[in-house]
């Protein structure tokens, strides 16, 4: 018996299938593109430019009149490891950002004094401001606003900020 190759099994499925069927399959297909597009007439019922949702938060602490530098950041992600977790791998958790339940960040002030800090914290974003520097820090994670801790190194003139992190793998990390 002989093997058909591809461009073979082609042709038979085409003198096999009836023109029928392939007009039904293109309708299908047609209509599952209609409704996939949004809607052309979407009633606005305020006289708001933006939405809500569309407006970044943190975007209304930016001046750019404001000529102060930014000073050096670094954020490091941190996480809670025991023995179980190191040799015997007990837990789910794993090296990855997702696994990970708090972010410290260490922000570099020079020739600043901890009563000078002026420091807010939002979800998304974190806005410090002192007479020498401004810094704007949109996070590359989402955050519980309340549950975090600040302390001020004078020795190094250095603010670290640590922040409990809003993980959708929170049960895993919680355990």
């Amino acid at each position: 018996m002989e093997c058909l190759g591809v461009q073979s099994l082609q042709a038979l499925s085409e003198l096999l299938s009836t023109p029928q069927q392939e007009e039904e399959e293109e309708e299908e297909d047609d209509e599952s593109k209609v409704r996939c597009l949004p809607s052309a007439y979407v009633k606005k019922t305020s006289k708001d430019i933006w939405s809500e949702e569309e407006v970044a938060e943190g975007s209304q602490y930016d001046d750019l009149s404001d000529a102060r530098p930014q000073p050096e950041y670094e954020i490091i992600l941190k996480q809670s490891v025991g023995t179980e977790d190191l040799f015997l791998g007990l837990s789910r958790k794993d090296p990855s950002s997702m696994c990970c339940e708090a972010m410290l960040v260490k922000i570099k002030l020079p020739e600043t004094k901890a009563t000078d800090v002026s420091l807010d914290v939002k979800e998304t974003f974190l806005d410090l401001r002192t007479p020498k520097h401004k810094l704007g820090l949109h996070l590359p994670h989402p955050i519980h606003s309340r549950g975090g801790k600040a302390q001020f190194f004078s020795e190094r003139e250095e603010l670290e900020v640590t922040l409990l992190m809003k993980r959708p793998m929170d049960f895993i990390n919680m355990q």
